[in-house]
């Protein structure tokens, strides 16, 4: 029995493994090509760009492990199936529940592997992940100059070079707007050739510019005279520095994404969704307090502001005031209805946007469950339908596999989507793909445990047949 649970594990893991690391760069490159634009130009080194994928590809577990638990469970019992294993096996007196046994064994230990992972790993990825992002997507693109396009790049400047030689720092016919004073095109330089080169400390450009005029239009020392005076000189030489601070790359502050819903695990969840919770009833207490005591007039005072000598009516309120006060009430009436209406409207929007909120930790809570639940159940899709089909490699597995993937995901997006609409509770949402599939699960492993032929065609037609000829004999007997 210990060959045979090794057979079957060793099996697995090659499966496992590979699979699990091709939908790593599957997604990867997805990720890649999402944000391509943000990445290319802008001088980042292969270590940023490494830990970078690092955190994505973190990032990605929840969604590439249960992928690859259902294909490699489905690819090692197809495997088994198709060079009659399990057969020999079933010969032998052992059922395909104990040939199941130490993956289900395995699974398990992955589950609470995972379940670590997505409580005290995860919300650190996502934390290094969208930090180092975000300076990423903020970093400015490394300075890069074209021939004959001006290059606006560097605060203050305006450069445009006609041409730049082979060894990238010699640059000819060389044009320079100077718009560091901000009064608009008041200085210009032009050379005939230039060359440019980086200090040690790579933080200053230093261009050094001969044989050429520097312009520049000075404006009147009194507002009043329109006059603009010309100053034209000449230089063989002139150094101008840049300064490319601006172009490197600063981290942020990390603790400034710590408390967003991505980043917690599920003790944080649990404390922040309860502290939202509390001020959002607060704030719709302050708000039904603030209303009453707006909206609602105590009697006694509407009674001393109306006339002595008019009767006091109380479906005919504005009856009770002189004709002269009537329009100033039904004016300060209007303005403090809609007062009233914008006060309303500003409270039921800040708690939608509070409840909005408690449903996304709601679900990153529920999804530290989900993921885990998951593996099982996939797992009991994959090896059964693999001892059934009893084909294994990366043919019809993958595709059954994909579709089974492919109807869970969608689910499972469709009721988070809900949840986050506040439509539907977080746990209706977040479990409907585990309600649905786990009866899918169970009939499998039962029809496969009672070698069931369910996706076998040749039983199909045979009761196709069946009906056929029953149909016949009925028309024999009926004429």
């Amino acid at each position: 029995m210990k060959k045979l649970n090794q057979l079957v594990i060793r099996s697995f893991i090659g499966p496992f493994v590979m699979t699990f690391f091709i939908s790593i760069f599957i997604l990867l490159m997805q990720f890649l090509w999402k944000y391509i634009d943000d990445l290319v130009g802008k001088g980042l080194g292969w270590f940023l760009i490494t830990k970078l994928m690092l955190y994505f590809s973190a990032t990605m577990v929840p969604l590439a492990l249960p992928m690859a638990i259902l294909l490699s469970s489905l690819m090692t019992f197809g495997n088994l199936a198709e060079h009659f294993e399990l057969a020999a096996c079933k010969a032998s007196g052992v059922s395909l529940q104990k040939v199941m046994r130490p993956l289900i064994i395995l699974t398990c230990f992955i589950s609470m592997v995972a379940f670590y992972f997505s409580n005290n790993i995860l919300p650190i990825a996502n934390l290094k992940m969208n930090a180092l992002l975000y300076d990423v997507r903020q970093q400015k693109p490394s300075l890069y100059l074209k021939e004959g396009v001006f290059y606006n790049g560097i605060d203050g400047y305006s450069i445009r070079i006609g041409k730049k030689d082979n060894d990238g720092q010699t640059l000819r016919n060389v044009m320079i707007y100077d718009h560091s004073d901000q009064a608009g095109n008041t200085k210009l330089i032009m050379a005939d050739k230039g060359k440019m080169v980086m200090s040690e400390d790579e933080r200053y450009l230093i261009l050094t510019l001969f044989n050429g005029n520097s312009y520049e239009e000075q404006q009147s020392a009194r507002k009043k005279i329109n006059t603009h005076p010309l100053i034209r000189s000449e230089f063989d030489e002139q150094t101008i520095r840049f300064d490319l601070s601006t172009f490197k790359m600063t981290r942020t502050n990390e603790q400034l994404f710590k408390d967003n819903y991505q980043m917690l695990n599920l003790r944080q969840l649990t404390v922040s969704s309860d502290s939202i919770v509390k001020k959002t009833e607060e704030r719709r207490k302050d708000f039904q307090h603030y209303f009453f005591s707006m909206v609602v007039l105590p009697m006694d005072s509407v009674k001393k502001t109306a006339a002595v000598k008019l009767p006091f009516v109380l479906h005919n309120f504005i009856a009770n005031f002189p004709p002269v006060q009537r329009r100033e009430i039904l004016s300060a009436a209007l303005y403090g209805a809609r007062n009233a209406k914008a006060v309303a409207y500003d409270a039921a929007n800040d708690i939608k946007i509070r409840n909005k909120t408690v449903a996304r930790h709601m679900i990153e809570w529920h999804r530290k469950f989900t993921l885990s639940i998951a593996c099982l159940i996939l797992f009991f899709i994959g090896a059964p339908l693999g001892a059934i089909i009893r084909k294994g490699g990366f043919g019809l597995p993958v595709v059954i596999s994909i579709l089974f993937f492919v109807t869970y995901h969608v689910i499972s997006i469709m009721g988070e989507k809900t949840v986050r609409e506040v439509v539907i509770p977080a746990y209706k949402g977040m479990w409907i793909s585990t309600f649905i599939l786990l009866p899918v699960g169970i009939f499998l492993t039962y029809k496969a445990a009672t070698d069931s032929a369910l996706f076998d065609k040749d039983s199909y037609t045979s009761i196709f047949k069946k009906v056929g000829t029953k149909k016949k004999e009925n028309s024999v007997s009926a004429s």
